[in-house]
């Protein structure tokens, strides 16, 4: 099993340090255009293997994708990342490009691989992968809704004053502030839904603490998150290698799913082998389908910037 993952910037690092500590991978690429910093973080890494137990190869490369031939998976992570007081749509000028160019070249190196979109605006980067290449759908798959879930059963967590382990809770709709829609009435704890430990009030801070949880850690940190981002690629990774069949809320191309067509938006989906083996078409109660109907017509909005 072959990964690539594009960028070597602290998202990109952190996906392929995760997917090469869980061991699952034979080898990963780490490309980047900047001189020598994929080789570097690379050379790291892999002197790291004998401490944290993994076999996995790590090779780095600087814009060379004949390195990345033969790749299974594709990990795109370029692009400029966020600054405090950004939007995740203003980086869909320069990102846009970017995302155009390397999946191209990927797929140029790797016809019949998987791409999995990291990049921002992460739902408009995925539809534009989409629209610019000619691989089949099931292939192309948006990371958000993985991350923006982890964020949710921490915040859950949080508030229940309990293991995370406990948790569980999900978070569908488009990866920005507005766009998020946390099912708080479907979370659980041990199978138990979480009203009843916590009061209405105390739920919808939880919500509200979750759709502005990449906007909190880039106050805090001056740039865009990583280590979560990275440990959410690797599980979609490890899904897709493995063949594990997980349901994980993803960016995917909808065609009358949820009442929503020709956008790419966090749904749940089944993830194995061949990527996306099927939508999960969930029961939303009226108030879900409404924000979720408003999370659609925000990233449509985001889509025709990239005109």
């Amino acid at each position: 099993m072959k990964v690539t993952v594009v960028g070597a910037g602290a998202v990109g690092a952190s996906c392929a340090e995760y997917i090469a500590i869980k061991d699952f991978a034979s080898e990963v690429v780490l490309l980047d255009i900047k001189e020598g910093f994929a080789e570097g973080k690379a050379m790291d890494l892999m002197q790291t293997a004998s401490l944290n137990g993994f076999d996995t190869k790590i090779i780095g490369s600087t814009n060379d994708y004949s390195k990345t031939a033969g790749s299974d998976i594709c990990v795109i992570t370029s692009g400029i990342p966020r600054k405090p007081g950004m939007t995740r749509d203003e980086l869909i000028g320069i990102n846009a490009g970017i995302v155009k160019t390397v999946s191209s070249s990927l797929i140029q190196h790797s016809p019949d691989t998987i791409i999995i979109v990291v990049s921002n605006p992460m739902d408009t980067m995925t539809y534009l992968v989409h629209q610019s290449t000619n691989l089949p759908k099931h292939k192309i798959i948006g990371m958000g809704g993985a991350l923006d879930s982890a964020r949710f059963k921490y915040r859950l967590a949080e508030a229940l004053e309990c293991p995370i382990s406990d948790v569980d809770g999900m978070v569908i709709g488009g990866h920005s502030d507005k766009g998020m829609v946390p099912l708080i009435n479907k979370a659980t704890r041990n199978g138990v839904p979480v009203s009843e430990f916590l009061s209405a009030e105390r739920m919808e801070e939880v919500v509200q603490a979750t759709k502005v949880g990449g906007a909190t850690l880039t106050g805090l940190l001056g740039t865009s998150a990583w280590y979560a981002p990275g440990a959410a690629v690797s599980g979609l990774v490890q899904a897709i290698a493995c063949d594990q069949k997980k349901m994980f809320p993803c960016s995917t191309l909808l065609d009358g799913e949820f009442g929503l067509s020709d956008l790419c938006i966090g749904v749940p989906v089944i993830l194995g082998k061949n990527g996306i083996e099927k939508i999960v078409e969930i029961s939303l109660t009226d108030a879900e389908k409404a924000k979720m109907q408003e999370s659609a017509e925000g990233v449509k909005t985001t889509n025709g910037l990239l005109a």
